[in-house]
């Protein structure tokens, strides 16, 4: 059948210093801004793959979504998870932009994890093989 994924979303509680975070300091380029009443539709994407997946920066003004993330937030869980080719360097270069990291490179079978605070209400997985 083919399927793939085009778009995923994160919830995020403010637009513009969402896009300023996923792209200045995670490097994603914006894709899609389109302006939408108080909010926009707001996604990157990997420079990359500038045609493949898109992270759509979702307002997280439903009741449920901010009930949603704040019990993700508050078990320490990802909301999302992305694959780089080294985490031990990307966890070095991004701290040394002032990325917070709740958890520091750590070995997990055929994986390495480590997890960043997005800013935004969101914990974000980063992985890569071991």
């Amino acid at each position: 059948m083919g399927i793939r994924i085009n778009l995923t979303s994160v919830f995020v509680d403010d637009q513009a210093k969402a896009l300023a975070f996923y792209t200045d300091m995670l490097g994603f380029v914006p894709k899609n801004d389109i302006p939408l009443g108080e909010h926009r539709w707001l996604t990157v994407v990997s420079p990359d793959e500038p045609t493949g997946t898109e992270l759509l920066l979702e307002p997280d003004e439903h009741p449920a979504a901010r009930t949603y993330q704040a019990a993700l937030m508050a078990d320490g869980i990802p909301a999302a998870s992305f694959t780089v080719d080294d985490v031990a360097a990307t966890h070095a270069a991004l701290s040394d932009r002032g990325v917070s990291f709740t958890q520091d490179p750590l070995a997990m079978g055929p994986v390495i994890t480590a997890v960043l605070d997005d800013t935004c209400g969101n914990l974000i997985q980063l992985t890569s093989p071991a």
